[in-house]
């Protein structure tokens, strides 16, 4: 064994610590017996006496029993190494500098001043904070979500009953024309139900936008406070509304147009599927814009590269996100508008013979009733898909920005005031 300080265990014969006066006199000589102990001889024996006190003061600087292994006859004693310190818990793990509540080495939880941690966000927090939005914040999102469904539902109320009014029903004989014309006409009307439900969720989820963001920092909102966010970004807004419904528009339709220019059947059959995938791709490429309009206060086109920029490297969890909500939304919609067609299916003259035959959609009292099932589904179910787009885009800023210091800050969290921007990833 070596003298160096710190090397074996404290108060051993080896680690050099105490004085010579603290040690016990040097036996000049002797035999080990079986035990480990020595028996002096000679002048050794009259030694003892002189050093009584030293002994006694050794003695009490030895380990508990128990912590010392006997020594072979010409070995130097070693120490036992001391039992591991028992579980405080299965949540602490000893010597571990990360013990928090909750699991040895997990991070403490992050803040919530609102509706969602202020960290990267999972499916479940971005739903619940979807719902959370609506129910602490129902008074303005429930009124504008109505305003912009019944103006939607008005305009397609209208477009039905004037443009399907001199259709052939179908008991009646058709000719090709008349059939290609029927068939041509209906998916019109189903495109212009589309794109205005796609106006409608652009414009609730520009419209929210500014109530999600209170809603996140753990603020109220009122409907007077969203309005005088929304009233400088109105202009902007409709201008992005529009290069949005054109930027569907055109990729629904580019991939059919050389078809139908040539009247090939084949080659419109084949655009088809074609400009759904493109449609798909546009939607999600561009579906954080509104928010990122509204919240950033920039233009119309600005808003469309920052949606591009955001959603780039996560388009297929953007994607699948969206399509599950839309999923989630279409089926409470469903559940919503069936009482009402019931109902319409009633009061229509001609019953449920007028639904199989396509004189119901003629019918005034059947497109009323259905058009308020429509308002009161899409009142309720439209805020889920913008809240959950808003949330999205937050996310994205949070896992690419570190956007959660600035909503710490401007949530008023303690902790987050002297944070600086060259605190955070890439500042």
């Amino acid at each position: 064994m070596t003298d160096s300080p710190g090397w074996a265990a404290p108060g051993s014969p080896s680690d050099g610590q105490g004085s010579d006066a603290d040690r016990p006199a040097a036996q000049p000589s002797g035999t080990a017996n079986g035990n480990g102990t020595g028996t002096a001889s000679g002048a050794g024996t009259t030694g003892s006496a002189g050093t009584g006190s030293a002994d006694a003061k050794w003695s009490a600087t030895q380990p508990p029993p128990g912590q010392w292994s006997s020594p072979a006859p010409g070995q130097t004693p070693q120490p036992t190494p001391p039992a591991a310190p028992a579980q405080t818990g299965w949540g602490t793990r000893p010597g571990s500098p990360y013990q928090y509540p909750g699991g040895w080495g997990s991070p403490p939880p992050a803040a919530k001043p609102g509706i969602i941690p202020l960290r990267p966000l999972g499916l479940g927090e971005i739903l619940d904070g979807a719902v959370g939005t609506l129910r602490g914040h129902w008074r303005s999102v429930l009124t504008i979500s109505l305003v912009v469904a019944a103006l939607s539902q008005v305009t397609l109320l209208l477009i039905q009953r004037t443009w399907l009014n001199d259709l052939p029903t179908a008991d009646e004989d058709l000719t090709p024309s008349q059939a290609v014309k029927l068939m041509g006409d209906t998916a019109v009307v189903y495109a212009t139900q589309y794109f205005l439900e796609l106006l409608g969720l652009i414009l609730v989820t520009a419209l929210l936008a500014p109530v999600v963001s209170r809603a996140v920092l753990g603020q109220a909102s009122t409907l007077s406070d969203t309005l005088k966010a929304v009233r400088p970004l109105a202009p902007r807004m409709l201008a992005l509304t529009g290069l949005l419904l054109l930027g569907a528009v055109a990729a629904l339709l580019l991939p059919a147009l050389p078809g139908i220019l040539t009247g090939s059947a084949a080659l419109t059959a084949l655009g088809i599927p074609v400009g759904f995938v493109l449609l798909a791709w546009f939607y999600v490429t561009f579906v954080l814009a509104p928010p990122a309009l509204m919240l950033e206060r920039g233009s119309a086109v600005a808003a469309l590269k920052r949606s591009a920029k955001l959603v780039k490297g996560s388009w297929w969890r953007i994607f699948g996100i969206s399509l599950l909500i839309w999923i989630i939304r279409t089926i409470t919609a469903m559940v919503i508008v069936m009482p009402f067609a019931g109902i319409a299916l009633i009061v229509s003259p001609q019953g449920l013979s007028g639904l199989l035959d396509g004189t119901a959609a003629l019918s005034w009292s059947f497109l009323v009733i259905s058009a308020v099932g429509g308002v009161v589904a899409a009142t309720v179910t439209v805020p889920m898909q913008t809240g959950v787009t808003t949330l999205l885009y937050i996310d994205q800023r949070i896992r690419r920005e570190a956007l959660d210091l600035d909503l710490a800050r401007a949530a008023g969290l303690h902790g987050y005031d002297t944070a600086t921007t060259a605190e955070r990833p890439g500042g």
